[in-house]
């Protein structure tokens, strides 16, 4: 028995050992952040066992390995609708931000998209009002994509919707993440296929491959319709939107767009569709030539791991540091990686009007620890910090000197912007700064601003645990 014993023993020693130092080479092959690598390491030196499996599954850094091979193969879009930066006039795009449009032509081929007609939505009764209104009167295809869909009163209102669409003849595509969307019933899709819409989960875990990519979700929202109108924003489909939950009515951000954005959105999600389903679709029928409305310019931009560069996060970091009045921040999780939380706060010691606004209530207690051991270092650079209170704030939105405004799917966290597929749209218009600027400041009525001597002075025990939670603030 001993014998068998030490066999068995010294055969998991050596495998371990071997498991150990090919993942620690593969830790520092990636050349990642030294503070990052070294955390890992030490991650791997005192939890052994633990350690790899954490790694395997949140660790690891596929962006170079590229898991959604299908994208490199798809045919970048080309429309006559789009518009050269060098044609465009300094009045148009102030000069300081043509670097930040050059920035995301380059890092994802994100084009300007001009004389667009743009409608903000804060409230969830608004955006899905007009969003379902807008699938009703489809004609051709609808085309969605959520992070979460619920099985709820929105959430089956909109199965009754494209259920009816779908046995119209209109060609209905709907993809979800297939972790955001755990609770979505086999009965809520099988009705729809069953209609003859498509539907598709995203990185869906049905083999061991797809099962290491657990930590890699789909965050994006987007919405098409007929190739003229889309949606894009931080909402999901959820009755929390509209009639709140524990935490309140849910405080959002949602934008309706015509135009020729609407042509970058239908290819952000014909990208992720060829991905989930194996499919390549380009037909032109999905890109109708589209009308001019108001002068402005737009990108889409995308990120996640199937990009070569964190396209929004290096976006974010580019605006903050050439804003040169104001920036202000909706976000509902603040745990950003260093690039931006360095460029909030020599923004604000530069004497740029800071502001950013998180909920007082969060809906992950350790996220919300986090969150808050980065606000002391904001508060200390003169950064305007506010707790939205009694519901819950999840906007994700930036305003930038009454000129650019940032909408989308991402959170200022490392998840969202190193982990995540993310959509947000830059928008170069006055008008929609104004909006959101207005929002912002309607908000802050339902807000409290923290002061830094009384934020200093919280109980130590608080502390204690904020600074334990902020260490594992890379993986929430």
């Amino acid at each position: 028995m001993d014998i068998v014993w030490n066999i068995v023993y010294w055969t998991f020693t050596a495998l371990y050992v071997y498991a150990a130092v090919v993942v620690l080479t593969t830790i520092l092959m990636e050349n990642r952040n030294p503070v990052k690598t070294l955390a890992w390491i030490t991650v791997m030196v005192l939890l052994p066992i633990v350690g790899i499996i954490l790694y395997i599954f949140v660790g690891k850094n596929f962006r170079r390995s590229k898991i959604i091979a299908n994208k490199l193969s798809y045919p970048q879009q080309e429309t006559d609708y789009f518009c050269p930066l060098d044609n465009i006039a300094d009045t148009d795009i102030p000069n300081r931000f043509r670097k930040l449009a050059h920035l995301l032509e380059n890092n994802s081929s994100a084009h300007l998209c001009p004389d667009n007609r743009i409608e903000v939505f804060a409230t969830g009764m608004t955006a899905f009002d007009a969003m379902f209104a807008d699938i009703e009167a489809a004609k051709e295809h609808i085309h969605i994509e959520f992070y979460i869909i619920e099985n709820d009163e929105v959430g089956n209102k909109l199965q009754e919707l494209l259920v009816r669409k779908a046995q119209e003849g209109v060609r209905v595509r709907l993809i979800y993440d297939y972790l955001g969307g755990w609770r979505l019933p086999l009965l809520w899709r099988k009705t729809l296929r069953d209609a003859g819409a498509y539907v598709q989960p995203f990185l869906e875990a049905n083999n061991f491959f797809n099962f290491l990519l657990i930590n890699y979700r789909n965050h994006r929202k987007q919405v098409i319709i007929d190739g003229r109108i889309a949606y894009t924003g931080g909402m999901n489909v959820a009755e929390r939107y509209r009639k709140g939950n524990r935490l309140g009515n849910w405080r959002d951000t949602f934008m309706r767009i015509q135009g020729p954005a609407v042509h970058a959105i239908q290819y952000s999600f014909l990208v992720d569709w060829s991905f989930v389903d194996g499919k390549l679709i380009d037909n032109a029928k999905y890109y109708p030539t589209p009308l001019k409305y108001e002068k402005n310019y737009m990108q889409i931009v995308t990120s996640g791991p199937d990009t070569d560069w964190t396209s929004i996060m290096q976006g974010v970091v580019s605006a903050i540091s050439n804003a040169q009045q104001q920036i202000y921040i909706h976000t509902p999780y603040y745990m950003p990686p260093e690039s931006v939380m360095v460029a909030l706060e020599t923004a604000a010691l530069s004497g740029i009007d800071v502001r950013v606004m998180i909920p007082e209530r969060n809906d992950s207690k350790l996220v919300a620890a986090a969150g808050r051991s980065y606000i002391e270092g904001l508060l200390r650079a003169g950064v305007r910090v506010y707790f939205y209170q009694h519901n819950f704030l999840h906007s994700k939105a930036i305003v930038i000197d009454n000129m650019l405004s940032i909408v989308g799917s991402a959170n200022m966290d490392n998840r969202s912007y190193e982990q995540n597929f993310e959509i947000a749209a830059f928008v170069y218009d006055k008008e929609t700064a104004s909006t959101l600027v207005r929002n912002f400041e309607r908000d802050i009525l339902s807000s409290r601003e923290l002061n830094l001597n009384v934020w200093k002075h919280r109980p130590r025990r608080k502390r204690y645990v904020e600074s334990l939670a902020r260490l594992f603030s890379p993986l929430l």
